[in-house]
């Protein structure tokens, strides 16, 4: 593939780029009887984990592709092989995939064109398509090469602006101009473009001067922060993340203020019926007034005065409830802003994500300038082990204090200890954090239990299965425990027995707060043959290049029993623990982006909550954990104007939680059907 040409080089900086590429990249094109090869290190919040090869071979006028991509996520493999078999010019003849893209999701599709049509086949459903003029194969993510060809495919075919892929879909490529990046010393120029259309949410990736691509910075299937570097530009790895984040950045200053439907100013809702969130028997014909970002009244409509200059806007047979809190998010990509306003989520804590990246989109977001919920921070920390995640180390409590001190320093509110801190660490954590006022979450780490966890200073717990091996039984061995061992021991639990009362009754005298999460649990456990969209119709409103990895998954039919009894007793564990007073806070760790903080809070209902008691869930109880119920939590006056009108009554059925109509965040009033449609859902 030659090199990309632009007007504005002469032939003497033509020259000089060609000196400044090094010689590995050089080795871009097949030639007439030889192969190209290249190689990619992967990372996950930039720390190494993988590594994809792949080889172009010429045969005649055809290339052909093979990638083997492979990483190891948090101590699981992730393989994923690709052969393509293209024209000259990239153009598809052929396109096998099968492996995994994440550690929760499968992916086998294969596409085998003939003349205008092709053959496409996705697991085991296969179906027959007309060939557009200008496609590429290509199935999410990864692998990079893949990527790659699509792009030298892009470039050789004049660029358009849509371009449509098999097995499915469309991906719209903008070129964002040149960028020069330092590789050892050595300034090298290489072409910035977003892609959107392969993974939710928007890509960039780097192209040098040869055709090859340089960098990805991306997500994975699991939403979380994915980088691919070729090899020779690995020093650069950075500078790659850091001119990512300032182009997602200013994509969401744009998006904030060209949405449809969305209104500034004094805000008057008159007659709707409050459920202000504090307990309170719901108010027919109140009216809530807003200002300059606050609740400025909130009461019967008889009493409550109206400003002249306030927008009025009639809520007659609406429900006006707090704006709703997701308490595990992984804010990864701005494309989350719109999705929480949408589902009426107007408050977030962001629970593990890189520190340059949340920073600036918390400070963003939280100052006006960008669009999304309220950010409340922890800062993740992790110990070294194969389990291992980020770059955030802490293996000993000298490492302990400097990245409390770091995260302090920034405004985050906790630590988040993940799964390979030593316990002495985990203490050493706890105590630097508290007497720096701020708490701590997170995992259990492997080898402790709660009871290690919380009397190490832990005053929080991420994931209700860390509860329920409380309740284990004691000859039971997670090492040496395969998948149906696993299900059958939980589907055992007892919550009544004596080890179930002792595990509620210590949490409870530790005031321990969780966040169960069992939302991303219930999808995990659903048997395979039921369809996704059963269990959460939240997965057919989805971006198209999201559904497929929501989709699939699930457990074999001879686990689905076990697997839902597992269920049942997270279940009755979630209701143990609220009989008790134990405090529980809705969170999603992400799932089904926006709809899965509903499911969360009606499974709580399902647990034994009233309707009430899992709205405050999701509204005061985190505003209470957090320290900020002076600020949020309820619908009062003289707190940030953060509420969610809905056209049905969440009292009556839970459900109706889903019946946003409206959003107000921080004072400013959303369409939830634009916001919807910004980031590729149907509303």
């Amino acid at each position: 593939m030659p090199i990309k040409h632009r007007c504005w080089f002469n032939a003497i900086g033509l020259c000089l780029l060609l000196l400044a590429i090094s010689p590995a990249a050089l080795r871009a094109q097949p030639s007439a009887s030889g192969t190209e090869t290249g190689k990619f290190r992967l990372h996950k919040f930039e720390q190494p984990i993988g590594e994809e090869t792949y080889n172009i071979t010429r045969e005649g006028s055809t290339l052909t592709l093979k990638s083997d991509f492979l990483f190891t996520d948090r101590g699981t493999k992730v393989p994923l092989t690709a052969t393509l078999r293209t024209a000259e010019d990239y153009t598809p003849q052929s396109f096998v995939i099968k492996g995994n893209t994440s550690r929760l999701s499968e992916i086998d599709s294969a596409v085998e064109v003939a003349g205008e049509m092709a053959t496409v086949r996705q697991e085991k459903q296969s179906r027959d398509v007309t060939v557009p003029a200008k496609f590429f194969t290509i199935s999410g993510y990864a692998p990079v090469g893949i990527q790659m060809a699509m792009m030298r495919y892009w470039r050789a075919h004049g660029s358009p602006a849509v371009l449509a892929t098999l097995p499915s879909g469309e991906v719209r490529i903008q070129d964002r101009g040149a960028e020069s990046m330092d590789i050892g010393g050595r300034k090298i120029q290489v072409e910035r473009y977003n892609v959107s259309g392969l993974i939710w949410g928007l890509e960039t990736l780097w192209m040098d001067g040869n055709d090859n691509l340089a960098a990805l910075v991306s997500t994975d299937a699991e939403f979380d922060h994915f980088e691919a570097v070729r090899e020779e530009y690995e020093p650069a790895l950075s500078s790659f993340v850091a001119s990512a984040a300032r182009d997602e950045m200013a994509a969401l200053a744009e998006m904030s203020q060209k949405l449809p439907g969305r209104r500034t100013g004094s805000f008057a809702f008159v007659g709707a019926t409050l459920i202000d969130g504090t307990g309170k028997p719901p108010l027919a014909n109140a009216t809530v007034v807003t200002r300059d970002g606050r609740i400025v009244a909130a009461g019967p409509s008889s009493k409550v005065n109206v400003p002249a200059d306030a927008q009025r806007i009639d809520a007659s047979g609406k429900f006006i409830i707090p704006g709703l809190w997701d308490m595990h998010a992984h804010y990864e990509q701005v494309e989350w802003g719109p999705i929480y306003l949408a589902a009426g989520v107007t408050t977030v804590r962001d629970v593990g994500n890189e520190f340059d990246f949340i920073t600036a989109v918390r400070d963003a977001v939280n100052s006006g300038n960008a669009l999304g919920p309220h950010m409340l921070l922890a800062g993740i920390v992790d110990g070294d082990s194969q389990y291992a995640i980020g770059i955030a180390r802490v293996n000993s409590p000298a490492d302990a204090a400097t990245w409390v001190k770091k995260y302090h320093d920034a405004g985050f509110q906790q630590m988040k200890i993940y799964s390979s801190v030593k316990p002495e660490n985990v203490k050493a954590i706890c105590t630097d954090a508290h007497q720096l006022g701020m708490t701590v979450t997170g995992h259990i780490p492997i080898g402790m239990n709660a009871y290690d966890g919380v009397r190490l200073g832990m005053d929080q717990i991420n994931h209700i299965n860390y509860v329920a091996d409380l309740l284990m039984p004691k000859d039971f061995d997670p090492k040496n425990a395969d998948r149906k061992k696993r299900l059958e021991a939980r589907a055992s639990l007892d919550v009544n027995s004596e080890a179930g009362k002792q595990a509620v009754d210590f949490l409870k005298q530790h005031g321990t707060v969780i966040d169960p999460t069992v939302a991303l649990y219930e999808m995990t456990v659903r048997p395979a043959d039921v369809p996704a969209a059963k269990i959460e119709p939240g997965v057919d409103r989805v971006a198209p290049e999201l559904r497929e990895q929501l989709t699939s998954g699930g457990l074999p039919a001879d686990l689905a029993p076990l697997g839902q009894e597992s269920l049942q007793k997270l279940f009755q564990i979630i209701g143990a623990l609220r009989r008790a007073g134990v405090r529980i806070v809705a969170g999603t760790d992400q799932t089904v982006p926006g709809y899965s903080v509903y499911r969360e809070i009606e499974l709580y209902v399902q647990a034994g909550f009233t309707p009430m008691e899992a709205l405050q869930a999701a509204t005061l109880v985190p505003a209470r954990v957090m320290g900020v119920e002076r600020e949020s939590g309820t619908v009062e006056a003289g707190k940030r104007a953060d509420l969610d009108v809905l056209d049905a009554n969440p009292l009556e059925n839970i459900h109706n939680v889903r019946s946003v109509h409206w959003v107000v965040a921080n004072g400013v009033l959303y369409d939830p059907a634009p916001l919807w449609q910004s980031v590729g859902f149907k509303p």
